[in-house]
């Protein structure tokens, strides 16, 4: 069949951004799909014409050089049909990596809608498949490696200014006290020895003497004869003075080396030697810490790289945070006064809190998603993915009833309004500047983004209804709102949409995930990669779900200490309450989210990281705002779902914003920008905003 040049040129302009629509998971290695383009990926197939100048170039053939055109997504599994001139292109599909049938679970959801998107493993990875950047994270400092860098770096000169001169004196002063008692004497030199070795360690190696003798010894006699002195040496008097005397007090100093140079991340390596000297450097007869067998040897005391570290599948940073939850309920219940602890301090820790339970509850879903067939992790997904700002917004409304005020009311509708910017416009955002800066320019799945994009102008249109009629039909106050007047009856219109909201929620479920799921196509392979069959999870399906039940009941306290001593921060003259509920209360709980999203779009992933903010925005109008009203037809809390002008056109205006961003199928760093500097001009608008009525 021969074709005009008018109809090639018609069918490059028609293709030229075919959507990547379709991603196959598979346990396999990575298939790098290629990248659908331009006309230039026409191709031609006819041998007559192999040869010719413009298939050599990938350039499109002309009519001179070849009488038919195949589409060189053919060759990778993107079908093409042409009839009557027309062009009918089938997307082609993308191949992921998954290590186990788990993983390519938990990686599946991830595309899927209404389910929660998440970066981290809920598997234990193979160690000997990890990089080796990740290998040494992991590693224990017991064996000596050549080193080839310099030893003074930034990292250990600033390790001798933070932790080494006073662990080193420390080991000192014990030296000395050892001395005194003359029959601790071997410990003090050994303390004297250790106080040099402290005080710069690196390329250094404390070792342990297997024999004393300078002639071979067999395996046999060495093994005997260590053990025959460990034997001894807890037979001895100078041991227990040691134990009592210069023991307890090495230790707290470790324990407080060790906690410190944990809590900075980077300084991990440090908190490992520490842990490793007090728990057998320590314990061992002072003549046997010599040379032979290597126990502690450090190169560096900072790794940046221990960013990635994880603690049973949890990454570190969450690890440390999790004790704010416990120091935050102490102070929070024990000094009710404020005799100790201001309010401003209860706050501050109460909403920090909110950060590591945020993160392990996202980990117990993706857990019990990964290891669940689709209703369950749908469930599971519309239930828990809400419960952290649920119980805020609950918690913060019948303190607001009890109090009789509407300030909390108020602020409720401000968090509310703050994370639907937060996830329409900062979230893509900043995902789009930092995978931009890595990546010249991204591309994502326009026709998947559209269906979110609808779904959130159905949502804002849903959830400003009401206050859009009170516009229209008259100034209706609370008051008002229960009884019906000239103006109408606004009740039965908010009982409405939240009947209407969360049928949409589910249509959306049924359109991508059933009759549409193409828009998708996500497939399961059967292959795995270097034969990891067998997937260990971090956590089983029961313990997600315990550990589920226990941060929801920690969160919900964490949430009734930040109602409890916000007023004195509400009550700051120079801070507008719009400001703090648009953004700290709004936008604290969404750190996890925010990284994962980066992660992302560092891995060349923009869709996802689009994904991310668009489904907890789209959660937030289709199921919190819902819930909140149904919460408040059983128990009467005042809650009304009428918004400021402020939060009205600030959330139609973001809408309009971000899908006239995303409706190329493109991103780069300046679309980032944009979307950030119009958040950014938005939150200013907020803080210079006056006080809502009630405050």
């Amino acid at each position: 069949m021969s074709l005009s040049i008018t109809s090639v040129v018609q069918m490059c302009l028609l293709t030229s951004e075919p959507p990547r629509d379709h991603v196959e998971v598979r346990g396999g290695a990575a298939a790098k799909g290629h990248l659908p383009g331009s006309c230039y990926d026409r191709v031609c197939m006819e041998p007559s014409c192999s040869e010719t100048p413009e298939c050599l170039l990938n350039l499109p053939c002309s009519l001179h050089s070849c009488s038919s055109l195949t589409p060189r997504h053919a060759q990778k599994g993107h079908s093409t049909h042409v009839a009557d001139g027309v062009w009918e292109d089938v997307p082609s599909k993308t191949t992921i990596s998954a290590e186990n049938e788990v993983e390519a679970q938990k990686l599946a959801n991830n595309y899927k809608f209404g389910f929660r998107k998440w970066k981290s493993h809920v598997t234990e990875r193979p160690f000997e498949d990890r990089s080796e950047i990740v290998k040494e994270l992991y590693s224990e400092l017991n064996i000596i490696k050549p080193n080839t860098g310099s030893l003074i770096t930034c990292g250990n000169v600033l390790y001798v200014f933070l932790f080494g001169w006073w662990i080193s004196l420390v080991y000192l002063l014990i030296g000395v006290l050892m001395f005194i008692t003359i029959i601790g004497v071997p410990h003090g030199q050994l303390c004297f020895r250790l106080s040099c070795y402290f005080l710069w360690p690196f390329g250094k190696a404390i070792e342990k003497v297997t024999s004393p003798l300078l002639l071979p010894t067999p395996l046999e006699n060495v093994v005997e004869q260590s053990r025959a002195a460990e034997q001894h040496y807890w037979k001895r008097v100078n041991t227990y003075v040691w134990l009592f005397l210069g023991y307890p007090v090495l230790a707290v100093a470790h324990c407080v080396l060790g906690l410190l140079s944990w809590l900075l991340v980077f300084t991990i390596p440090v908190a490992k030697m520490s842990a490793r000297t007090l728990r057998t450097i320590l314990l061992m007869p002072p003549e046997q810490v010599h040379i032979r067998k290597a126990i502690l040897c450090c190169y560096h005391a900072l790794n940046v790289y221990y960013y990635k570290y994880t603690v049973d599948g949890i990454n570190v940073f969450a690890v440390n945070l999790l004790p704010l939850v416990v120091i935050s309920m102490v102070i929070g219940y024990v000094d009710q006064g404020n005799q100790v602890v201001s309010s401003e301090v209860k706050f501050a820790t109460a909403i920090g809190s909110i950060i590591p339970l945020s993160y392990y509850i996202g980990m117990g879903i993706a857990s019990i998603s990964a290891q669940s067939n689709f209703a369950v992790g749908a469930v599971v997904n519309a239930t828990f993915g809400s419960i952290t700002e649920l119980t805020f917004y609950i918690t913060a409304l019948l303190r607001g009833h009890r109090q009789d005020s509407k300030c909390l009311e108020e602020i409720v509708k401000s968090a509310l309004t703050g994370t639907l910017l937060g996830c329409i416009l900062f979230i893509p955002g900043i995902c789009m500047i930092i995978g931009g800066l890595k990546h010249r320019e991204q591309r994502f799945n326009s026709r998947s983004a559209g269906v979110s994009s609808s779904l959130l102008f159905i949502s804002i249109g849903g959830v400003f209804a009401p206050t859009l009629f009170s516009k229209a039909c008259g100034n209706l106050v609370c008051e008002d709102c229960r009884q019906a007047n000239t103006s109408g009856n606004i009740v039965p219109l908010v009982y409405t949409v939240s009947v209407l909201l969360p049928a949409s929620y589910i249509i959306g479920l049924l359109f991508t995930l059933k009759t549409h799921s193409h828009i998708y196509d996500i497939h399961i392979g059967d292959s795995h990669a270097s034969g990891h069959l067998d997937a260990v999870v971090h956590w089983s399906r029961w313990r997600a779900l315990l550990i589920l039940i226990i941060a929801t009941v920690l969160m919900s306290v964490c949430a009734d200490l930040t109602t409890e001593h916000i007023q004195p921060i509400l009550n700051h003259p120079g801070i507008s309450q719009y400001f703090i509920g648009v953004t700290v209360l709004a936008m604290v709980p969404e750190i996890p989210e925010i990284v994962n999203g980066i992660q992302f779009a560092l891995q060349n992933n923009i869709s996802l990281s689009l994904e991310v903010g668009s489904c907890i925005a789209v959660q937030v109008c289709m199921i919190q705002i819902p819930i909140l009203i149904l919460f408040n037809a059983f128990y009467d809390v005042g809650f009304v779902l009428i918004f400021s002008d402020l939060h009205l056109w600030a959330s139609i205006f973001s809408v309009i914003v971000v899908n006239y961003i995303f409706m190329d199928g493109k991103s780069d760093y300046f679309q980032g920008t944009a979307l950030v500097v119009v958040y950014l001009i938005l939150l200013a608008l907020y803080f210079f905003a006056p006080s809502p009525a009630g405050c």
